[in-house]
């Protein structure tokens, strides 16, 4: 798959044009700390949760000189413009590994923490090498992670220079700014920026602002909410749970985004880092996306706070959202937690049905016929942690 940029701007599609669904997973180790039959181990898992997106670092974490597993450096006498072909044939595999998981890598070939080793100077030079020798190969993006300010740019515009003269624009490219919190639309109007992607880190009262910001943009660019918490993460002061990734995600698409999750064990290669791929955050991932494909046209999602007469909540950390879909098709509110809620039913195009779905499990409990006139009180299911209200015409 090569994705490209939907004609209105707001999600991808296959080359053929047809919607796809960005969920991503973290695995910014994947090239330079796993041998390649664990890299094999870890697509296959990836793509068996629905994850169709890994975000990669070329270099792995750190300052870009480490060797990979097998002993080979990225680069001859830490010079970008000496490559070690060593090193990138190990990196020819996994991309062709990805390929055949149907798993695309969105990979960063630039870092805020390589900035002594990639300058201004050999910027422009190292990115066109780079994007020629993988012009042909379909399942990439290009990413970028700066800090968060205008010192960065010229870096950024060196680089995509290079990416472009390398492979004529066969290929997305975004930037996600390190450190976070951080909104990443300081460079929103940058035309080689196909689309934004922001990283928020530990503070999820971050996610929905953020998103509504670059959302509302001109030109319309898809946003990425590319970095959160991570799943069982060690940092952060509190303990992420199954519950807090889901909100994060649940936060994201509903506010008119895409979402990557991460495991904590994955991205530190820790001991636990096999096992931690059928984390259950990682499983209910696969659950979120079932549920969105299960949609009609759920690619022409339009956020809609409206829709909530009662109980709508779009500041803090404990969140109701509301979307739908641009026609009245299907009206969705996440819950993050049990509450109460009212709802406009005139954001139905017709009468339909109203369900409640198990973010966990996807398992679905029936609420029955549903008028598209007036408005109608619903209240969390009994002993469930958060859950999704679905309205759909039809049924």
């Amino acid at each position: 798959m090569r994705p490209k940029v939907s004609p209105n701007g707001r999600y991808l599609t296959d080359q053929d044009g047809k919607p796809v669904f960005w969920l991503g997973t973290t695995q910014w180790q994947l090239f330079r700390e796993y041998k390649r039959e664990d890299a094999r181990t870890i697509l296959e898992r990836s793509k068996a949760h629905g994850f169709a997106f890994a975000q990669v670092m070329l270099l792995g974490v750190g300052d870009g000189s480490q060797p990979n597993v097998y002993g080979a450096s990225p680069w001859t006498s830490h010079d970008p413009l000496t490559p070690n072909e060593a090193y990138f044939q190990n990196v020819d595999s996994v991309l062709e590994m990805a390929r055949a998981n149907d798993v695309v890598i969105s990979l960063t070939l630039y870092h805020q923490n390589w900035r002594n080793l990639i300058t201004v100077r050999n910027a422009r030079t190292w990115a066109r090498w780079l994007a020629q020798r993988y012009r042909a190969t379909p399942n990439i993006v290009w990413s970028m992670t700066p800090q968060a300010n205008q010192e960065y740019v010229p870096v950024l515009r060196e680089l995509a220079a290079g990416l472009r003269e390398g492979d004529g624009g066969a290929h997305l490219i975004t930037f996600k700014p390190d450190p976070a919190p951080y909104s990443s639309s300081f460079i929103h109007d940058e035309k080689w920026l196909d689309f934004d992607s922001m990283q928020t880190w530990a503070s999820v009262d971050l996610i929905y602002p953020f998103i509504t910001k670059d959302y509302g943009l001109q030109p319309t660019k898809p946003v990425l909410m590319a970095e959160g918490a991570y799943e069982s993460g060690s940092e952060y002061g509190f303990e992420v749970t199954p519950l807090w990734v889901r909100r994060q995600a649940w936060y994201s698409y509903l506010a008119g985004a895409h979402h990557t999750y991460g495991h904590n064990d994955s991205w530190r290669v820790l001991p636990t880092w096999k096992a931690a791929l059928d984390a259950p955050g990682a499983t209910q991932m696969g659950v979120l996306r079932k549920i969105f494909e299960e949609r009609k046209e759920w690619w022409y999602l339009v956020p809609d706070q409206s829709a909530l007469v009662a109980g709508g909540r779009t500041e803090g950390r404990i969140l109701n959202l509301a979307a739908r879909h641009k026609d009245g098709k299907w009206v969705m509110v996440y819950l993050a937690e049990p509450a109460t809620v009212t709802v406009d039913l005139g954001k139905l195009a017709a009468p339909g049905t109203a369900l409640w779905l198990d973010p966990r499990t996807g398992a679905g409990r029936p609420i029955g016929k549903v008028s598209n006139r007036g408005t109608a009180e619903y209240r969390t299911p009994e002993g469930w942690e958060d859950a999704l209200l679905l309205l759909e015409t039809g049924g």
